[in-house]
Formats: C-alpha cells, structure tokens, sequence
C-alpha cells in the first residue's frame, strides 16, 4: 500500500486552494480527460498545485492570482502510464530506464530489487532508493525472497533481517516475483513466513508460474500468491482468472505474447478487462525504441480493446490492484498530478507529460534531463587477477545444450578440447563461469550459443560473476582483459583483436549512458554475435538464463552445474 507522501502542513496549504484562500500553481482549462472509475471522457478543468491535482471537474479557481493557465482543447488526457512489473536493470540503470519511459508517458514504476540486493548492504541500497524517490516520477519496489540462482551464500544473504528491512519499506509493494515456488511446495517455510509478513504489510505477491497446471496454481494461490504475469496462452490466462490470480499480460522482447492474448480474449468474448494489467517485464534496451506502456497500449489498441480498456490496464487497473490509487492511476482530487496529453485516444504517444506537477514534455519537445544519483554505493568492477591456462582446462564428459531462449539440456560433449580451440562450423563453444573475485570458477562447453564466436566476455549475468564464451582460449582471454580494462561489460574479440564492446561503468553491471545511446551500443554487439552464428532471441537474456535456476533443465551457477528438475548439483565449480 502506497502511503500518502504530505505532512499535515501541505494538506491544510493543499485544501485551502479549494477554499480560495490560496491560488494553484497551474489550471489546464477546457480539458477532456479519461476518467478510469466511470470509464468515460469527462470535460472540464484541471487544478494543480505542486505534486498533486486539486480539482478536476467543471469549476475554476475562486483565487487565481499567478495561476499558469493552459488550454487543452482539441488535445485528450490520461492518466500517467503505470509499468507494473519492471526490471530497471537490463543494461541500463533505474535512472535512465524511468528518463526514456518517462517522456513517453510511463511515469510509475513497480520494481524488481534483486540487482540492489545482490550488489550492496541494504542501508546503502535504500540511499538509492530514497535518492530517486526526490525525482519527478515515482520507484515503487519488489522484496525477493530467492535469487533465481544457486548462490555460494545464499543463506547469508537472505535472511529475516535483509529481507525484512525491505519488506518494511513503505514503497515496497510487492513480494517476489516466486520463481523458487518449487522450493515453497516442497516446505520451505521460511519463504511462507517471509509471504505472510508481505501480506500481512499489505503487500501483494507475484508468482512466476509458466506452464503451471490448474493444481500447481490452486496450491501456490492457497500459500499466498495474489498474481502471476507468465500467461502465454488465452486458456493459461482463463485458468489463472478461474482461480482468483490478477493476471498481467506480457509483451517483452523475451515472450512478445500480448497480441495473441488480447485476441484471445477478444474471440471469446471474456469480459474481464478490469482485471488485466500489462507490462513490458524487463525487456532490454532497444525493443523499447518505440515505448515502454505506450507501447503496450498501442499493440491494444490495434486488437480491438476499447482505449477505456486499453488505458486502464496501463494505469487504474495498476493502481487498483496494488491499493495505490488513491495517488495513481486516476485523474481525480488528490491523486499526483501525473498527465499525459493525446492528440487522439488512438495515440498513446504524448505530445506533453505531466509528472508530480513538473513538465517532462512540452509540446513534443522533451525538457532538460534529470539530475544524476550518486551511484558510489555500487562497488566498482576491479577485477584482482589475472586468467592463466590453468583456467581454460575443459574436463566434463557432457555440456549445456541451448535448446532454446530458455531451455538448456545436458548433451555429451563429442569434441577434444585439450588445446583450448574448437573447429569452426559447428555450435560447439567453451563457457566458463569465473567468480568475480577469482576464488572459483565452473568449465564445461556449451552448444546452440553459436557457430563462431571466437571469444565473448561479459561482466553482465545473473549474479555480477563473469561469463566467457568461445572458441579460442586465446580470444576468450583478450575479451576478459578489455572488459576489465573498461571497468565491466561485454566484448567480443576475435582473431587478437576486439570486435565490439558495451562498456557497463556502474559495477560492471549497468550502463550510465542515456538509454539511445545504450541502445546503439546494444544494436552493434548483437549485430555481431549474429554474424557469428547467435541464432536466439536475445542475446542479453541468455547470460541472465545461464544461471537461472528456475529454468529447465541443467544451468550453470556459482557451486557448480546444476540440475535444476532434481534440484542437485552435478559437478562442482573448482577452486583457483
């Protein structure tokens, strides 16, 4: 539950305005505006005074004396987009991420934690948190309860006080997402209290359900799962509905699954709207070259939904469901002045953002950039070794096979890899993964990556560790002393030199850079891993699934290569 953010002196300057005694700071006249409880375009004005709406309805202000006045004829307004289920952390940082989305009209966010638990002590995290929070859009967060992974440390890590600490933050609304549910129905308590604390704080907790049976689902509801945002077909999305989920449908570069599910819904006549919510789930940076939520509700208004409907699960719907909507999601009486201004309910591209009263876009035009955060909380990449030949010996009778995006498999390794190169023309690559501080690493080989990539490092994955991937130790080595001498992120070499690189300055993890920026660098290195064989979806999220325990079937993690259906682990990483 999101908590009202004025002390009792604003609310007494806020409610005089109402009684004359005080003037607003701006009246957007003649507007026509989507009210999402009637579910109807109402005309009339719109009163802001700092941060939040005084009045929206027919009146105007008894006092007006140095009121900005705007006219928002032949112009609709909505409601700022609302991003429900985001991961701020695919390359680009929370900053950069909310300064794109936010210009498009996406002005809230709900977001997964992980990076900032994984990274740092949670006193320094919340610094973060509070720094953004005195930016003119608004962080709302998730509280992992597991990794994703198999961690050396995982007990340390989460624990009731870490977990807690975050569970009690105020604009901490959701628990999870669940993707260690296996954990949970096989008797974990510890992660059902830490579902029960959530609950009991008025949060709600987010499954992560795909391909769970009408059973999986009753269960996982009766343990505390309020919603689940894995649906990839109209009867998943039924059966979610059927037993009680709030079901958030995805379009990401990852599951690009919305048109389909909106058709779905459509052909079969299921009048559920008010109960959908959408959301882009942390795709990477450039499949949002053209939006974030004005994307997903463009791909709605193009199936057929009404734009009532449409608007509303990228904003009431959102708000509503996280018990935020008395500050969101609405344009009414007390909410934050948060506006985005249509030329047509067909559009949903502003032409000018309102967020917590301050302009973000005028007239098509954006306003000045946001102001830095301090990022020194984020523990520099400095990697304190160097790679010998000890750490290119390949020994395991069997690799990971890249059946798809996200399925690997075991397969028995049927070339010799004694003298650190494989042949050209066949998919087969080593794959190391190096901790961080060079006290462990896992070899094996890998298969389906891609045909002739000769040497790929990356600071990026699941845990900050270090992946490397190819055909050539000596390559593979270069791209690992040029992601260390740019301070993290990924290269690639080939044949003694570098390729392409996207340089990760914060932690090795997450790009500064603004996000157009970020996305030609994104562009160039996976045009490049293409050229090469990569034949996937992307690139960025297969170093992320590499690890990801909640995956099938075999993953590789830092106590070694794990076998994910009988949740052991097969061979374990070596020591340096």
């Amino acid at each position: 539950m999101a908590h009202s953010p004025w002390k009792i002196h604003e609310l007494r300057r806020q409610a005089e305005v109402i009684d004359g005694k005080r003037a607003p700071e701006l009246v957007i006249q003649n507007a026509t505006y989507l009210h999402g409880i009637l579910k109807k375009w109402i005309e009339g004005n719109i009163w802001v005074s700092g941060e939040r709406i005084i009045y929206a309805g027919p009146d105007l202000p008894k006092n007006t004396d140095g009121t900005e006045f705007m006219d928002a004829s032949g112009k609709v307004i909505v409601p700022g987009y609302i991003e429900p289920h985001v991961h701020p952390f695919q390359l680009y940082n929370p900053l950069t991420f909310a300064d794109y989305a936010a210009r498009r009209g996406t002005t809230t966010f709900i977001a997964d934690n992980s990076v900032l638990f994984l990274s740092m002590e949670n006193w320094k995290a919340f610094a973060i948190l509070d720094q953004l929070k005195e930016l003119p859009f608004s962080f709302y967060w998730w509280a992992r309860f597991d990794s994703q992974t198999q961690l050396d440390r995982e007990e340390e890590l989460y624990t009731n006080q870490s977990v807690g600490e975050w569970i009690a933050r105020p604009d901490v609304l959701m628990g999870g997402e669940l993707t260690a549910w296996p954990r949970l129905v096989a008797g974990d308590d510890q992660m059902l209290l830490w579902i029960q604390q959530a609950k009991e704080s008025g949060m709600k907790v987010e499954g992560h359900f795909p391909g769970a049976s009408a059973r999986t689902l009753a269960r996982l509801k009766l343990l505390g799962a309020d919603g689940d945002h894995e649906a990839m077909t109209i009867e998943e999305v039924e059966n979610r509905l059927l037993h009680g989920y709030a079901v958030t449908l995805r379009y990401s570069s990852i599951r690009p699954d919305l048109p389909d599910l909106l058709k779905g819904i459509l052909e079969r006549e299921l009048d559920v709207f008010d109960q959908l919510m959408m959301t882009t789930d942390g795709s990477t940076p450039g499949f949002h070259e053209d939006g974030v939520m004005d994307k997903c509700i463009r791909v709605a208004l193009q199936a057929g939904v009404k734009p009532e409907d449409a608007y509303a699960m990228a904003t009431y719907n959102i708000a509503r469901y996280y018990d935020m909507d008395d500050l969101h999601g609405l344009i009414a009486t007390g909410r934050y002045a948060n506006l985005n201004f249509l030329e047509s309910p067909e559009n949903p591209v502003p032409t000018d953002v309102l967020s917590k009263g301050v302009w973000l876009r005028r007239d098509g035009q954006d306003t000045e950039p946001f102001e830095n955060i301090d990022w020194s909380w984020l523990e520099p990449f400095n990697v304190p070794y160097e790679l010998d030949d000890g750490d290119f010996q390949f020994s395991f009778p069997f690799g990971i096979e890249m059946v798809n995006d996200v399925i690997t498999k075991p397969y028995s390794v049927d070339v010799d890899p004694s003298d650190q190169r494989l042949p050209a023309g066949q998919d087969q690559s080593f794959l190391i993964l190096i901790d961080r501080n060079g006290k462990w690493r896992v070899n094996t080989l890998i298969k389906g990556f891609a045909d002739n990539v000769q040497g790929f490092a990356s600071s990026y994955s699941s845990t900050g560790d270090i992946i490397m991937i190819g055909k050539n130790a000596a390559d593979m080595k270069l791209a690992f002393d040029r992601m260390k001498e740019i301070g993290g992120g990924l290269v690639l070499a080939e044949n003694g030199e570098v390729v392409a690189e996207l340089p990760l300055g914060l932690g090795g993890v997450l790009s500064a850079k603004p996000m157009r920026e970020l996305m030609e660098e994104e562009s160039s290195i996976k045009t490049e891993l293409r050229a090469r064989g990569y034949k996937h979806g992307d690139a960025v999220y297969t170093l992320l699934f590499l690890m990801s325990t909640h995956l099938p079937y075999v993953r590789i993690t830092q106590k070694g290569i794990y076998d994910v259906m009988n949740r052991k682990v097969l061979f374990p990483s070596l020591m340096r």
